[in-house]
């Protein structure tokens, strides 16, 4: 054992002093208030952490790339080390250490794990990360996964930046395009919903870099307008999400991560991208540019995309009314890492789409006569983020602080009926705000962690209607601020055994559109456990009850008469229950789950209508989604094959669900099949991939869903001799299928809306530098 001197034992003392006196700032900036921690404690947490592994023996750079990801680290590798070698198999559930030591067994090659970098081969300290030329070795991409290690997670869908690009998406529908258990709906971004086993995305906690999203604008548009082309991953928890994930994470929670400057550079330097996409279809241009640089700890990073194009044609070869495309994005994050490992981040992101649309922008209604088929809508998202985090975190001690603010705004023209007096039309403007942050800490353990802290959110949704006639003034404002303390555990008690378990206390203050004001308190818990049956084969199964006190109403549905009686607006709540298996051998995959979800008094508003005794603003209505999932694939060194199978069903106060009364809540699917495969020959840089989805027909009600099947492929290609050039080549809805998306509005009411086709057979081509 070494025993520290005085003086050593003081420097670590007093860094150790820096790093909390900085965080006990940014922490008194949102709370105002002092904080009391745990003493430090040295950790290995790194080492000892468990992981589900499943890499089969191949070339040994590229098994430390599948170590990597799967371990979450960031792999160094001598270049004359990975020449000619080979690994070792490993699968099942292990310590990163023996995971590793397995993998090398056989190559004679030594390792050490130093702040989130596994160094293998003797050489000099990688610390901090850096990696002398000398030595002529290759530091392989940091790769992170989520999902894997500390969460514990009974179904989740982790989406990182390979399979990202892979599937090269220009709408959120193509992040989700291979998850079967992951419906979207509409053929346009603006209008496009997500739905989560059935259930609608504002049942979840949705986060963008870990801001609140509270989007609930107009039914008609989509809830979170993103621009995929910004993302490097996405996070699912299907039901049962943990504590530390967001208050009202009714149904579980998506966390979508925007690119970051390491996602581009592993030292100090810059560098840049220019992108160009050419859609056969709509006649669509799309051109990205980025650039980033680091250098002695600061860092910057800038994107920017604007597509402009026309209207597409269905399969059926009719043009689709209100689907072109006039849409501009941006990313730009600052940061700032000291040496001590204080990192401070700020990123603003922006996406804005302007133009003519169809009048109610998720259909083509039978509208009124004195209302045009289409009109022009404005929809902006933005969303700022200040993120403080300790880089090299020690044993108690690994902080985040976060501060953000995101705001979602809909301005269109309303047309009212024609009436002496009144204008044709008027401008109506509706918007959500939501002021959120956080303070928490994660608590190592020997057996794994606890994240404890506390957030908030002050969020507003309201409705502007710029005219004079009185009659026609609909402006309203309602307002929710919530405080949240929670906690959430990932531990491996035993052997073969990982549980997460947590809770949260929610106090919330409610007002509505005439100034009362309505406070309850609720808790929310969660259990989940893993077991190993087998090395090769894990069991899970969770549940958790959900408080989320009173959902705001959407913008267009405000009513500034409305009376909420006495009592208010019910407290929304739910239970979700899910069990299933997972299998990992020699590369082979397989996994069958079963869920069960029910949401009580779900409040959806309405404008308040003529019908007796019906307090039109504490409208709620009782939701329950179940059913399963199956999967099978297999991963080579090249290339992967999978299958996924989701039957689910959904109702809305005890009848089966539509487009109409699921509306914020859910949808129906039915039954929903995706396989997706690609193949890269290494050889020749060239990749040849594609993915189907089908959708048998499905009866539910007084409704058949027709069925459809749309099948995708994609060629990509990086030339050896122009590494810094990717060509693509697409063609989406090869076999020209005339469908809608079984997400999409409006199917079950054919006489009356005719739903927004999917685009038919589209060619798409794309080029991309980086320097």
């Amino acid at each position: 054992m070494t025993v520290k001197t005085s003086s050593t034992h003081r420097a670590l003392i007093g860094a150790a002093s820096r790093r909390l006196l900085t965080t006990t700032a940014c922490a008194l900036v949102l709370f105002a208030g002092p904080s009391s921690l745990p003493a430090l404690a040295q950790s290995a947490s790194a080492v000892s952490a468990t992981h589900s592994f499943d890499i089969p023996a191949q070339p040994l750079s590229s098994a430390l790339r599948a170590f990597g990801r799967q371990a979450g680290l960031q792999v160094s590798l001598p270049a004359a080390a990975a020449r000619g070698a080979s690994s070792a198999a490993v699968s099942g559930t292990l310590t990163t250490e023996a995971a590793l030591s397995r993998l090398l067994g056989g190559t004679g090659l030594s390792y050490r794990i130093s702040n989130g970098v596994v160094v293998v081969g003797d050489q000099p300290s990688a610390a901090t990360g850096a990696v002398p030329a000398a030595d002529a070795s290759t530091m392989l991409g940091e790769i992170t996964v989520t999902g894997q290690g500390d969460a514990t997670s009974v179904a989740s869908v982790n989406i990182g930046a390979e399979e990202l690009a892979a599937r090269n998406p220009s709408s959120v529908a193509d992040v989700f395009r291979d998850e079967a258990g992951v419906s979207v709906g509409s053929s346009i971004p603006t209008s496009q919903k997500v739905y989560v086993n059935g259930l609608e995305e504002t049942t979840l906690a949705v986060t963008i870099d870990g801001s609140r999203q509270n989007n609930r604008v107009f039914h008609h548009n989509a809830t979170n307008l993103i621009d995929p082309s910004l993302l490097k991953a996405v996070n699912v928890d299907a039901g049962i999400a943990p504590a530390d994930a967001g208050p009202g994470a009714l149904a579980g929670s998506i966390a979508y991560e925007t690119k970051d400057v390491k996602d581009m550079l592993t030292e100090d330097g810059f560098g840049g991208m220019v992108s160009e996409t050419y859609n056969s279809n709509s006649q669509t241009f799309t051109t990205g540019l980025g650039g980033w640089a680091m250098q002695d700890g600061f860092e910057f990073l800038g994107f920017v995309n604007y597509g402009k194009g026309g209207n597409f044609e269905a399969g059926n070869g009719e043009e689709v009314l209100g689907t072109e495309t006039n849409l501009l994005s941006g990313l730009g994050k600052v940061a700032y890492e000291a040496e001590s490992g204080d990192r401070f981040e700020l990123s603003h992101e922006r996406v804005r789409d302007d133009a003519e649309r169809p009048f109610r922008a998720n259909g083509i209604f039978q509208g009124r006569p004195w209302q045009p088929a289409t009109r022009n809508y404005l929809l902006e998202r933005q969303n700022t983020v200040f993120t403080y985090s300790d880089t090299t975190p020690e044993g108690w001690w690994d902080p985040t602080v976060r501060l953000a603010y995101s705001t979602s705004l809909v301005d269109t023209m309303a047309y009212p009926r024609p009436t002496p007096g009144w204008p044709t039309s008027y401008p109506t403007i509706g918007e959500s705000q939501s002021l959120n942050g956080k303070f928490e800490n994660k608590f190592a353990l020997d057996n794994g962690n606890i994240v404890a802290g506390i957030d908030f959110y002050r969020d507003q949704i309201e409705l502007d209607s710029v005219t004079t006639v009185p009659a026609l003034m609909d402006d309203g404002t309602e307002k929710a601020t919530n405080i949240g303390i929670y906690s959430q555990a990932r531990l491996e008690p035993f052997d073969h055994t990982r549980i997460s378990f947590g809770g949260r206390v929610d106090k919330q203050w409610f007002e509505g559109v005439n100034g009362e004001e309505w406070d309850h308190a609720g808790i929310s818990g969660n259990a989940a456990v893993e077991y190993d049956l087998t090395s090769f084969l894990t069991a899970k199964a969770g549940a958790s009850h959900v408080w989320a006190g009173i959902p705001l109403a959407e913008s267009f549905i405000m009513d500034p008469n409305w009376d909420y009686t006495a009592s208010g607006p019910d407290v929304t709540t739910a239970n979700n229950v899910m069990a299933g298996l997972e299998l990992h051998h020699s590369g082979y995959t397989a996994e069958a789950s079963i869920f069960r979800s029910s949401i009580q008094n779900a409040r959806v508003a309405k404008y308040t209508g003529s019908l007796p005794g019906v307090v039109y603003p504490n409208l709620n209505y009782d939701v329950v989604s179940e059913g399963y999932e199956l999967g099978v694939g297999y991963d080579w060194v090249d290339g992967f094959i999978k299958v996924k199978y989701a039957h689910i069903t959904g109702e809305v106060d005890g009848q089966p669900v539509n487009s109409d009364t699921g509306n914020y809540l859910a949808t129906p699917v039915g039954d929903i099949i995706t396989l997706s495969a690609a193949h890269t020959f290494t050889e020749w840089g060239l990749t040849i991939g594609g993915d189907m989805e089908f959708a048998p027909k499905y009866e539910s009600g007084d409704t058949t869903y027709k069925s459809y099947e749309v099948v995708n492929i994609y060629t990509e290609w990086k030339p050896e001799q122009l590494s810094h050039m990717t060509f693509r080549a697409e063609v989406q809805n090869l076999f020209n299928e005339t469908y809608a998306s079984r997400a999409t509005y409006g199917q079950e009411f054919e006489a009356d809306v005719t739903p927004l086709y999917e685009q038919g057979r589209t060619f798409l081509v794309s080029v991309k530098a980086t320097f």
